[in-house]
């Protein structure tokens, strides 16, 4: 019993110790199989090296591509014929105003027939003063032309017998004179009566407020009922219904503009209309330096008197480089443009610009025929960039209805 208790422990032992030396003998087999296959990989790692530079060497002996900044079309500057204009502002005015006023005194205002706006012609009617009391001045002018005469005629009669007794010696010197003075201070007072008279028929004519001049009515103050003093102004009339633009050029320019020269005047309500200059002014104002340059123009319902205008004169034509407005860019108050040099790069070039013709634009200084500029876009650019130049696509219009 004793001998089979002490025979276990052994054979516990002996099996621990088998085990034992088989996991030694399978850790020993895996370090083998690792260090076989470490070479391995390790000469392939190195024969890929070599391919990995050569790839490396040429990629960089390839040059480094630039991209462009912008695709963009060119224009090159034209050397045309181009309208010499001067701008100019200016007022609408009444080429001549007339002034019409009562010319009878304290008489009452009975008719006013016309109105502002209105087209009158010369000779007119257009008002009426009562004419009862000048009526009655020439009844009583003519009562006093009759007694006039009345005693010039019995005057002249005492004259002639005077005349025949002068040689008798029947009346004095002194008579004979009284009787011919008599005579002549009776003729001397039908002559003041007459005068008196024809005094109170033009009073009578004033009654009646005519137009002087055919012309538009452009104010009026007379008033039905009202008793107006002579001089008082009724009516305000330009003359002709004629109008002008007076424009104010500055004294350099003034040289510039002759008689006769065309300018298109464009009115605040918008109108156009061409003018034709009449006349400079000879003088320059000395506190703003301008002369004034007055424009004759024709009838037009859009522009009226007292209306702010602005125009262009037209002096003529004249050979100028020009470029499209779009291909002008204004950067701190100078305007540039982006000329582009041979190698598609882009560099910002100054420019000096003059008129402006629609889109054209005139340049001074800066560019020269045959130079390529980039036609639009040029904002979006700066000094150096590169592009890419593209024909520009045209377009043409098709007639209506086609698909």
């Amino acid at each position: 019993m004793n001998n089979t208790q002490t025979s276990h422990p052994k054979l516990l032992a002996v099996a621990a110790a088998i085990v034992i030396a088989l996991g030694g003998v399978a850790c020993s087999g895996k370090s083998d199989t690792a260090e076989a296959g470490k070479p391995a990989d390790a000469t392939k790692t190195e024969a890929t090296k070599p391919a990995d530079a050569a790839k490396s060497d040429k990629a960089g002996a390839a040059p480094a591509v630039v991209k462009a900044a912008l695709t963009v079309t060119a224009v090159q500057p034209s050397n045309g014929s181009m309208a010499l204009k001067l701008a100019a502002n200016g007022n609408v005015a009444a080429w001549q105003e007339a002034s019409i006023g009562a010319e009878a005194s304290g008489l009452r205002l009975t008719q006013v027939l016309v109105n502002v706006g209105d087209t009158v012609k010369k000779g007119q009617l257009l008002a009426t003063f009562a004419g009862d009391a000048v009526q009655a001045d020439v009844a009583q002018a003519k009562a006093a032309l009759m007694e006039a005469q009345a005693n010039a005629m019995d005057a002249t009669a005492n004259a002639e017998r005077a005349r025949t007794l002068q040689n008798t010696g029947a009346l004095s010197t002194q008579q004979i004179n009284q009787y011919l003075t008599a005579e002549k201070t009776a003729a001397a007072r039908v002559q003041a009566a007459q005068a008196t008279l024809s005094a109170q028929g033009v009073r009578t004519q004033n009654t009646q407020v005519r137009a002087p001049d055919s012309g538009v009515i452009s104010a009026r103050g007379a008033t039905v009922g009202a008793v107006v003093g002579g001089g008082t102004e009724l009516f305000r009339m330009i003359r002709g219904g004629r109008l002008e633009w007076r424009a104010e050029v500055t004294s350099n320019e003034i040289a510039s503009i002759k008689p006769g020269a065309k300018a298109m005047v464009t009115a605040a309500s918008g109108a156009q209309v061409e003018g034709t200059v009449r006349t400079v002014a000879p003088t320059i104002d000395a506190a703003t330096r301008n002369a004034l340059v007055y424009v004759d123009l024709p009838a037009n319902a859009g522009v009226k008197a007292g209306m702010f205008a602005k125009g262009e004169f037209a002096l003529g034509a004249a050979n100028a480089l020009t470029l499209p407005q779009q291909a002008l860019v204004l950067r701190d108050g100078f305007t540039y443009a982006m000329r582009v040099e041979a190698n598609n790069k882009v560099s910002q070039v100054k420019l000096e610009t003059g008129r402006r013709v629609g889109d054209a634009v005139e340049i001074k200084q800066g560019a020269k025929a045959g130079e390529r500029f980039v036609a639009s876009g040029a904002s979006f650019l700066a000094d150096g960039d590169t592009v890419k130049i593209v024909e520009a696509v045209k377009t043409e219009a098709q007639p209506a209805g086609a698909k």
